[in-house]
């Protein structure tokens, strides 16, 4: 009888991404939650993108999300990443549906539990401890290795940077313009359920509230430096406006009612942006501007 291929087990699909994540070779950067995808792939060497959508088994669903976008209403090749893929646990990716997106282009990535990597490497350490005369940092490498070829954490290989090899597999779908990916690597996890973005309006919101707790107030330029909306604050209680013994102070803002918690939001993306304040920081007149437009 026919062994049964092992499937891994994850709890969500945020935990099969973190996994995948994890694994993933030097050089390749993963953006996630961006460009409508649950990951987003850049490759250091040439700016490549792989576009992935993450299921807990293949299926019709993973695959339409996976080619969505592809052709633009011209029936012309849209904007969007080089190649597309879709993550799964291993084990769980039918010959029927693999064959399904392999015709549409997509990749089918099985990834492992990392778990079940390390418990192989413990098993192959056992298995041949008694038997060489090795030291336990050899006797792990040495298994790490078989594990790597044997039970890799995740397959197919990425594609390679001027290989030919991959292309069985990868489809490069040759965009006219690639996504467009934040100046920060998104603090958020992949694959949640309800997910938080790193947009570019929320980077441009994020300077807004550190232009805010360092001087105390806003004016009308910060948000034409910043280049956001003034209006939507407003609307949302965000900001307010200063008054200065129960008059207003024209073209001065203060935190509103409700204002917008970003730093607990996104606390790693907000330090580093805060961490490059000299470089975005408005200009030295902009705190004194007292403004005409309101």
């Amino acid at each position: 009888m026919k062994a049964g291929k092992i499937k891994a087990d994850f709890e969500n699909e945020a935990a099969l991404c973190a996994a995948f994540i994890a694994a993933l070779p030097e050089g390749w950067t993963a953006y996630a939650e961006t460009a409508g995808f649950d990951i987003l792939l850049v490759r250091g060497a040439d700016g490549a993108q792989i576009g992935v959508e993450a299921k807990m088994t293949l299926n019709a669903k993973v695959l339409m999300q996976a080619v969505e976008g592809i052709y633009a209403g011209s029936g012309e090749p849209g904007s969007g990443p080089d190649f597309r893929a879709a993550l799964v646990p291993y084990g769980t990716a039918g010959a029927e549906m693999k064959c399904i997106a392999r015709y549409l282009g997509v990749a089918v990535i099985e990834c492992r539990n990392l778990g079940d990597c390390e418990a192989e490497v413990v098993r192959i350490m056992e298995r041949y401890g008694s038997g060489y005369f090795l030291t336990e940092e050899a006797l792990r490498k040495y298994a790490e290795s078989e594990v790597k070829r044997d039970h890799p954490p995740f397959k197919p290989d990425l594609p390679l940077y001027g290989g030919y090899d991959w292309r069985d597999t990868w489809k490069d779908f040759c965009p006219v313009k690639r996504c467009s990916v934040p100046d920060y690597v998104p603090d958020v996890s992949a694959g949640a359920s309800g997910p938080s973005q790193l947009s570019e309006w929320k980077i441009k919101a994020i300077k807004i509230c550190i232009i805010l707790e360092r001087r105390g107030y806003l004016t009308p330029k910060d948000f034409a430096h910043v280049s956001i909306d003034r209006k939507r604050w407003h609307d949302m209680g965000w900001i307010a406006h200063a008054t200065d013994n129960g008059v207003y102070v024209r073209g001065r803002f203060v935190a509103g009612g409700s204002p917008l918690d970003l730093r607990a939001a996104h606390p790693v993306n907000f330090g580093q942006i805060e961490a490059d304040w000299a470089k975005w920081k408005p200009k030295e007149d902009a705190a004194e501007f007292q403004g005409a437009m309101l």
